[in-house]
């Protein structure tokens, strides 16, 4: 494991987990941390699928190109190749305990939980809603990730 190894999951590794992990590389590489990311889905629903195509413009009108993300199903070798793993929402987080290996060492969250005042809250999920929704989460994502790099910058 790198020292610092972020791990975002949620559903489908389509929409909000490509985004989170985008937004921390963004917010890692601004603030000059050196760290690992990646997504995953704690379906297997999306394996080998780009992000959803809302997900890849909402990115792209950051200046972040996710068209060459691909879909993964997180595994419990995540436990140990991951320092940070966090859930975007509490149904992922029980999937994510269930597989967890004993004893691993790995901090296992929502994200949000990173956020003052969300703590226990969801990332919006935007996958049947409009365009907008992709907004939404990606706000959400950002306002984590620059949390979640202030912390480990520390």
């Amino acid at each position: 494991m790198s020292d610092l190894a972020v791990l975002f999951v949620c559903l489908g590794n389509i929409c909000r987990s490509p985004l989170a992990e985008a937004a921390f590389r963004a917010e890692a590489a601004r603030a000059g941390l050196a760290a690992t990311a990646d997504s995953a889905g704690t379906a297997n629903y999306h394996v080998g699928e780009a992000p959803d195509p809302r997900a890849i413009r909402t990115a792209a009108r950051f200046g972040i190109d996710i068209s060459g993300y691909r879909g993964r199903q997180v595994n419990p070798r995540d436990f140990k190749r991951f320092s940070h793993i966090f859930a975007l929402d509490e149904a992922n987080l029980s999937g994510l305990q269930r597989i967890a290996p004993a004893g691993h060492t790995t901090r296992l969250s929502l994200l949000l939980d990173l956020v003052p005042g969300r703590k226990g809250q969801s990332v919006a999920d935007p996958w049947y809603g409009q365009e907008d929704g992709f907004l939404i989460t990606w706000e959400e994502v950002t306002t984590a990730a620059r949390a979640l790099v202030a912390e480990l910058a520390r």
